[in-house]
């Protein structure tokens, strides 16, 4: 994925959403990070685009180099950037050259997925109550119930072996994907070769040519590996794949053979997709037994605390210096809370057409799902679907 950036683009989340990825660019990834499908339920699907003030939907001139052949010469040869970047690659990552240079050839330019990938010209104004509309819908309740009914056994045995509870992963992939109903119609191939060598904002954007190209390695060593067919895989307009939205190095370090059958299918096997998800979050630091928020009011002045990273940085004694109280329980009057013991994080959920924020406190596992999709937005809406689901499948709490 990417490392924060703070603007997120409310209408783009609609259009983009978040995947996982385990890079770290500016991005999932904030709904900067980039959205998918053009529906009312469109899900969050790529986790890269709408950085700054983006929005993916402008419209721009084809770069010189653009088009069917943007990649190879009139003879069918690589171009002399494309090829210098197959050698590293088989240098680097260990693939046969000519392996690499056959997928290159296959390759073809997506205007489509340059277009998406487009900062806007305007800034749009950030809407936390618009965005948790998008995502936390009844449309995402009511599959989300079905999917829980359908998929109980494996998504018990992810919670007994990793500790994530079954609400959140539910929630994830229904943000992500509406449970497999909008997994990107995009050659992943042609997407990720198209942001690799000729993104809409390069050269500016060197860290961004840097996680597509590392990405397309990655995809060229699934490939090699028989894992995927490289040359018939789809996914969103970013190159994510799957119930899940995985970005291909996400697949390659932390995707599971959740069914048994020894092979990983994110686009087909629940069971691997549930797992893969768990797996994903306690890598990026999920903690089994905490909550996503604690149950903190915080002062009135709590826009001081906002540091605005992916990390909790706060002991729990150094919040309640600044005016933080724990709002009490009969549980938690008695037996320290084990949130206590975790950093928190005060997350600021800000809703400009409406001059006001929300402001909560996030745990380790807040975080853990901001390494999903870069975004406070993205996982406080990740939260508030999950507690949903769990008031409808019977539980007080998510899990």
């Amino acid at each position: 994925m990417f490392k924060p950036v703070r603007i997120l683009q409310v209408a783009a989340a609609v259009l983009l959403g978040g995947c996982a990825s385990s890079q770290t660019v500016p991005s999932h990834t904030q709904h900067n990070t980039v959205s998918s499908n053009i529906q009312q339920a469109a899900p969050a699907q790529s986790a890269v685009a709408l950085s700054g003030s983006g929005s993916g939907w402008a419209r721009r001139a084809l770069a010189p180099d653009s088009g069917p052949n943007a990649f190879t010469d009139s003879n069918g040869r690589l171009k002399p950037d494309i090829q210098a970047y197959a050698q590293r690659v088989a240098a680097t990552r260990g693939l046969p050259l000519n392996h690499v240079q056959a997928l290159l050839e296959d390759a073809r330019y997506d205007a489509k997925a340059a277009e998406l990938m487009s900062p806007a010209k305007t800034r749009l104004r950030r809407s936390w109550v618009t965005y948790r509309k998008r995502f936390v819908d009844p449309i995402r309740i009511r599959a989300g119930v079905e999917f829980w009914a359908d998929n109980r056994q494996a998504l018990d045995e992810a919670f007994a072996r990793y500790g994530v509870p079954p609400s959140i992963i539910v929630a994830i992939i229904g943000v992500e994907t509406v449970y497999g109903r909008y997994t990107g119609s995009f050659s992943v191939l042609d997407a990720i070769a198209t942001l690799a060598f000729r993104y809409p904002e390069h050269p500016n954007r060197p860290d961004r040519v840097k996680l597509f190209q590392d990405q397309l390695a990655d995809l060229m060593v699934l490939d090699y590996q028989g894992v995927l067919d490289a040359r018939r895989v789809t996914g969103s307009f970013a190159g994510a794949m799957g119930l899940p939205q995985f970005m291909p190095g996400s697949l390659k370090r932390y995707a599971v053979d959740g069914d048994g059958d020894r092979n990983i299918d994110l686009a087909s096997s629940p069971e691997d997709a549930i797992m893969s998800v768990a797996n994903f979050l306690v890598e990026h630091g999920w903690q089994p037994g905490l909550p996503v928020f604690a149950p903190v009011r915080l002062p009135a002045d709590a826009k001081r605390l906002v540091h605005g990273g992916l990390e909790p940085v706060y002991e729990w004694k150094q919040l309640e210096a600044k005016g933080a109280a724990p709002i009490a329980t009969p549980a938690s009057a008695q037996v320290t809370a084990p949130w206590t013991q975790h950093k928190l994080g005060v997350v600021d959920l800000v809703d400009e057409p409406r001059k006001q924020v929300e402001y909560r406190s996030g745990t380790p596992n807040f975080f853990a799902i901001t390494h999903y999709n870069r975004s406070y937005f993205y996982a406080a809406s990740v939260a508030d679907l999950a507690e949903e689901l769990a008031a409808r499948m019977g539980y007080g709490q998510p899990n």
